[in-house]
């Protein structure tokens, strides 16, 4: 058996539903019923990185960062896919530049989605302290 296994039907038209074990994810490729697959792409990525990033300051003593938050941005190329990915990442805790870049460096180590991704659309991230 698998690790992880979904189901994705499409009745008609470009949008599909995905079975996610208990959970429904609309996704439509006209991005008219739901997100497109790239946004959704984008978004799960960063719903990656954030817990990343805090069990990475957890592990590099930083236990309560406060609010952490990403805003993501992409760039197609000329055939719609995904060409570069940012985020913008704002956390409460006033953390010093080298604590920052530690724990920003340690949440890549760890966020499963950045380690899928192929090299050059991984995020460049830009993060941002005593953010709120």
């Amino acid at each position: 058996m698998s690790d992880i296994e979904t189901t994705t039907v499409s009745e008609e038209g470009y949008a599909c539903t995905s079975q996610v074990g208990e959970f429904d994810l609309q996704v439509d490729a006209t991005g008219e019923t739901g997100p497109d697959p790239n946004t959704t792409l984008v978004a799960t990525y960063a719903s990656c990185y954030i817990p990343a990033f805090r069990v990475g300051g957890q592990q590099r003593g930083v236990d309560d960062l406060g609010k952490v938050q990403i805003d993501a941005s992409a760039e197609l190329d000329d055939d719609d896919d995904l060409a570069s990915i940012a985020f913008d990442l704002h956390v409460e805790a006033d953390l010093d530049d080298e604590e920052m870049e530690e724990i920003v460096e340690r949440g890549e180590d760890i966020c499963h989605v950045h380690s899928a991704l192929r090299e050059e659309l991984r995020a460049d991230i830009s993060a941002y302290g005593d953010a709120f």
